[in-house]
């Protein structure tokens, strides 16, 4: 029973997680530069305390040719509930590599930085932690130089016993532009 509950709270979760990625070149269309990111808005109700969480990861990439991306992410995670609340800032390099604008591979490094407060017990926690986070997925034009972008990536630094997240993996949903 444990585990059909677990199983219908994280659809529930994912089906509130609203991602939104946008990568536009900037200027003339000449540019080489990209602009861009993901937003997420998530929630969960009922006795375990509810809570709310916000994600805002804003890039900016550079093409080094028709199928090469790198730059720079940036990301900022907030979450809080009648039990806690958390901060999270990460920082660090990307590249994308795009494959017949159908499919891309990914690989990021981000170097987070967090605070953690039991509201319960008044007790606090901050540290850091590194990842590594290599995936792909599938890209499906929608326009002239927009595309969707469904994909996941897992961070092969993660270890279970030692992370402050929950897990290593990351789906991720959105728009890109300008590519």
């Amino acid at each position: 029973m444990k585990k059909i509950i677990l199983l219908a709270l994280l659809v529930f979760a994912f089906a509130l997680n609203a991602q939104i990625g946008t990568s536009k070149t900037f200027g003339n269309p000449e540019s080489k530069w990209t602009f861009g990111g993901y937003a997420g808005l998530g929630g969960s109700f009922g006795s375990g305390g509810g809570g709310t969480s916000v994600y805002i990861s804003p890039r900016v990439g550079y093409l080094l040719s028709d199928n090469i991306e790198t730059g720079l992410a940036t990301n900022f995670t907030w979450s809080n509930s009648r039990y806690y609340s958390s901060t999270t800032v990460g920082v660090g390099p990307f590249i994308n590599y795009y494959i017949a604008r159908n499919f891309f591979l990914s690989g990021m490094f981000q170097e987070y930085f967090f605070t953690r407060k039991n509201k319960v017990d008044h007790l606090k926690y901050s540290g850091d932690e590194a990842a590594l986070y290599l995936g792909g997925g599938y890209m499906q034009r929608i326009g002239n130089s927009a595309y969707m972008q469904i994909g996941g990536m897992y961070n092969v630094l993660y270890d279970k016993e030692k992370s402050v997240f929950g897990s290593g993996f990351i789906p991720s949903v959105g728009v890109v532009f300008g590519l």
